[in-house]
């Protein structure tokens, strides 16, 4: 009896629910974006069209980790340290600073600098076409760009010899380059530059004073995520001056700058998708060539020209991309 009773128990025990482990979900991959300053949101609005142009959306796909230096540029190896413990799967680095804080910060999580003036020349990559180790991305070829920024200035106000520098002393790495390139150009041009650095609000009304006192004929200022932050406030204290100014970015043409030529660095932040996709998809960065800028849009605003009682030359106006009327 008690066999049977056995036999009985046993038989039974097939119908014991089977318990089958569950199926673990796909990995979403984490994009690291790291930026001197959340003024370069719109930038960042850039890299997430283009994402989604490739079938990527943050919270659905992807998670994209942002940190923002808030124009604190000492404050970047810090953050990318933060990416780098949240094991991000890629790290997009917003120009040059952004980007050598990153290279420190990992040698095995693949990093995607945006908009860095010469990557070789500041030791991000090997070359262009092989830039090696686990960095590669965008160019933008400002430092050649700002020579031709002065030539343009200079077409403009033909007898300019004296230009005002603005510049962000804290942006050092990138922001030198310019410098250095533009003093090239501008002794070659006949011209004499005066740098005067800002870096706040504050700063700006210092400058502009300086420069004021200082007798300029006109103003370069350089592409720089913190002064483009306070553009407002450049273009009014240009036109305050009277003095003819070139920017290196659009944004200002459209806050009422006279004139602005640069790199187009939606196009730029955008095209950075391009490597990430690639990257997700497991290509190694060793293996992607570093893309330059091709777009570098003239943008002259004649309202301003108008109240600075400037007449643009017509040979000027016929090369503008965009004439702001």
């Amino acid at each position: 009896m008690r066999r049977r009773k056995f036999i009985a128990i046993i038989g039974g025990a097939v119908a014991w629910p089977v318990v089958v482990p569950a199926q673990q979900p796909d990995k979403v991959p984490r994009i690291g974006f790291l930026s001197p300053s959340s003024a370069s949101a719109t930038h960042h609005a850039a890299i997430q069209k283009g994402l989604h142009e490739l079938g990527y959306l943050d919270g659905k796909n992807i998670v994209i980790e942002a940190r923002f230096a808030e124009g604190k540029f000492d404050r970047l190896p810090e953050l990318a340290e933060q990416l780098v413990k949240l094991k991000v799967d890629v790290i997009v680095a917003a120009v040059t600073q952004a980007s050598l804080a990153a290279k420190s910060a990992t040698k095995t999580i693949p990093i995607v600098m945006q908009g860095v003036s010469d990557p070789v020349g500041v030791g991000l990559v090997a070359s262009l076409a092989r830039p090696g180790g686990n960095i590669t991305g965008t160019s933008a070829m400002s430092a050649e760009v700002v020579g031709k920024s002065l030539e343009l200035l200079k077409e403009a106000v033909p007898k300019l010899s004296h230009v005002a520098v603005l510049w962000n002393p804290d942006n050092a790495i990138f922001q030198g380059q310019l410098l250095r390139e533009a003093q090239i150009v501008a002794r070659a041009l006949g011209m004499e530059l005066q740098p005067f650095g800002a870096r706040s609000a504050g700063e700006i009304d210092q400058a502009f004073m300086a420069i004021s006192g200082a007798h300029a004929g006109g103003v370069l200022v350089l592409a720089d995520p913190i002064l483009t932050l306070h553009r407002a406030r450049i273009v009014n204290s240009a036109a305050q001056s009277r003095l003819p100014t070139m920017y290196g970015t659009k944004d200002y043409a459209i806050a009422g700058g006279l004139i602005t030529y640069g790199p187009d660095y939606d196009d730029v932040y955008r095209r950075a998708a391009t490597y990430v996709d690639k990257i997700l998809k497991g290509a190694k960065p060793a293996d992607l060539p570093v893309e330059q800028s091709t777009k570098f849009p003239l943008v002259l605003n004649l309202k301003t020209a108008k109240v600075l009682g400037l007449t643009i030359p017509p040979t000027l106006l016929a090369r503008a991309d965009e004439v702001i009327e």
